[in-house]
C-alpha cells in the first residue's frame, strides 16, 4: 500500500492528509500474543484513528484491511466517511486458487525483504506472524452478507481481474453494500496495489474526488 499512499498524498486533484496505520506484526509495529481476529484489528484501528485525534476519515484497506473496513463501515459508521474495500472477503471460502495468477516473484522478494527489515522482531516474528494469518483465514471473517446493509459510507469494492478472491464473491460484497461501485483492475492478482499501483490510485481519488471538499 505504499505506493498507494504515496499516490493519494501527492495527488493534485483531490487534497489529502493521509495517515498510514500498521497492523499488529507488520512493520515496524510489534506483534501482539495470542491468535489473531478482526475484532482485535478493528479495535486496534479505532485506537489508531483516537490517537490521531481523527473522528472519522476516508478509509482505503486492502486485503485483510478492506475486512476492517467493510466491518469499521458497517458497526461504526460516524467514524468513517467513505471506504474503498480492495481485495476483501467475508467469509473462508471466497479463495478461487485455481483461477488466480501468483505473485510476481519479485514483488514477494521485495515484501518478504521489507517485512523482515523492518520487524522489531526480525525473520523469526515474520514466521511467527505468517503462521498466525494462515490460521486466522482458515476462521475468519464471518460476515454475513446482508448485515452490510447497515453500511452508509459512499464505498467502491476493488479487486484484480485474477484475484485469489472469487470474482463472484468480489461482485456479492458490492451489491450487498448500498449504492457501492465496483471495480475490476485488468491483467492483476491478489496484489494489485503493487501490481498497478497508479491505476488503483486513480480509481481511489476518483471515488474519493466528489467525497473530499
Amino acid at each position: 500500500m505504499r505506493e498507494i499512499g504515496d499516490a493519494l498524498a501527492g495527488s493534485s486533484e483531490v487534497a489529502l492528509r493521509v495517515h498510514a496505520a500498521e497492523r499488529a506484526g507488520h512493520g515496524r509495529t510489534p506483534e501482539r500474543e495470542g491468535p489473531l481476529s478482526y475484532a482485535d484489528m478493528v479495535e486496534e484501528t479505532l485506537a489508531y484513528l483516537d490517537a490521531c485525534g481523527l473522528g472519522s476519515a476516508h478509509l482505503v484497506g486492502f486485503s485483510d484491511g478492506g475486512i476492517v473496513g467493510l466491518l469499521l463501515a458497517r458497526d461504526h459508521a460516524e467514524r468513517v466517511r467513505s471506504l474503498v474495500a480492495i481485495s476483501a472477503n467475508l467469509t473462508p471460502d471466497a479463495f478461487a486458487p485455481e483461477t488466480s495468477t501468483p505473485v510476481p516473484p519479485a514483488i514477494q522478494g521485495r515484501i518478504n525483504d521489507d517485512n523482515a527489515a523492518l520487524s522489531p522482531g526480525g525473520q523469526a516474528a515474520v514466521e511467527r506472524l505468517e503462521d498466525k494469518l494462515r490460521d486466522l483465514w482458515v476462521r475468519e471473517p464471518v460476515i454475513e452478507p446482508t448485515s452490510l446493509g447497515a453500511v452508509t459510507a459512499p464505498t467502491l469494492v476493488v479487486a484484480g481481474e485474477h484475484d485469489m478472491i472469487a470474482p463472484a464473491h468480489t461482485e456479492l460484497i458490492a451489491a450487498s453494500v448500498p449504492g457501492a461501485s465496483l471495480a475490476f483492475v485488468p491483467g492483476t492478482g491478489h496484489l494489485l496495489v503493487a501490481e498497478q499501483p497508479g491505476e488503483v490510485a486513480a480509481l481511489v481519488l476518483a471515488h474519493l474526488a466528489p467525497l473530499v471538499p
